[in-house]
């Protein structure tokens, strides 16, 4: 067993330290189980993370570590890393030493991995009563063995309109999100009965989840946050672009006076008119990022300059 000390990095300030004395302990590699970890940690749980040995002279045996170390550190600030191979003996100790004293186990490995190394739900309730188990998967329940990424589920959900890559890692990001929950939901749960849960989390779920304003139609062409209003849409600006997203009355009424229209009154009906759209797309192309920010600050309207 090696023990990895990981340079200190700065961690979002959390003013309710919600797991305080809740120890957490992490079998997960990559994304979703990390940064599930670390929002464990940044709500001051005692979190621990369990990596397979490094077959080299690497420092971690996490992938992340050499396809993106930026990532890594990141996600690893100050947490107690240990290292053991579970398919032998003495990782299998160094395992169920750590499960004894933890109370939330996080996993990402499919089901029937899982039951290889003596994790599956049944056992571990038997072995632990008060340990509960938050299970990452690509997908719940019959699919939870399917193979799958974060890509391929942005595309299930609908996510994916081109094709262009999107700009972050959506499913994976939402799927910690809901991980960090369900650590919590574990924690209150156990506290009922004294008993630990399994919780499952499919990143495929995640997706969909942020899909919803997308499938209620919210963000479709044709609706007001889609693009037929005027006041909320990214437009070109003299040196860059202008995400503006006045869509309120009282902010549209500020951007159609300052972009010189008659009609100021930011009724919705005149910011959906293709002329007030062209108006206001002519003024802000006019623009420099700078004028934009200074007018933004005056005239208390939401926009954020790009280059």
């Amino acid at each position: 067993m090696t023990t990895l000390t990981n340079s200190p990095a700065t961690q979002q300030a959390t003013s309710v330290q919600a797991l305080r004395n809740v120890r957490v302990l992490s079998l997960a590699l990559n994304l979703p189980g990390p940064a599930a970890l670390l929002r464990c940690a940044q709500m001051g749980a005692h979190c621990t993370k369990l990596e397979p040995v490094a077959s080299d002279d690497s420092a971690s045996a996490d992938p992340m570590s050499w396809y993106s170390p930026q990532a890594y550190a990141a996600l690893h600030p100050g947490l107690r890393v240990l290292q053991a191979q579970l398919k032998t003996d003495a990782g299998q100790a160094t395992l169920h030493a750590e499960l004894a004293q933890s109370d939330v186990l996080i996993t990402s490995f499919r089901p029937s991995a899982l039951a290889k190394l003596g994790l599956d739900w049944p056992l571990l309730q038997a072995r632990y009563p008060r340990l509960s188990l938050v299970r990452i998967v690509g997908a719940c329940g019959a699919r939870a063995d399917e193979a799958g990424h974060d890509l391929t589920y942005l595309a299930e959900a609908g996510l994916l309109p081109g094709t262009e890559l999107p700009p972050t890692l959506y499913a994976d990001m939402g799927g910690s999100l809901m991980a960090s929950e369900a650590v919590l939901q574990a924690l209150l749960a156990r506290a009922q009965d004294g008993r630990g849960v399994c919780i499952e989390v499919g990143l495929a779920q995640a997706a969909q989840w942020l899909a919803l304003p997308h499938a209620w139609g919210l963000t479709q062409r044709d609706s007001d946050i889609g693009g037929a209003h005027a006041g909320y849409r990214v437009y070109p600006c003299a040196d860059g672009r202008v995400a503006v997203a006045a869509l309120e009355p009282h902010f549209a009424a500020r951007l159609c006076l300052a972009s010189g229209l008659a009609d100021a009154s930011g009724d919705a009906a005149v910011l959906r008119d293709p002329a007030t759209q062209a108006a206001i797309a002519a003024f802000l192309r006019q623009q420099s990022r700078a004028q934009l920010d200074a007018l933004a600050a005056d005239k208390d309207i939401p926009l954020f300059t790009l280059a």
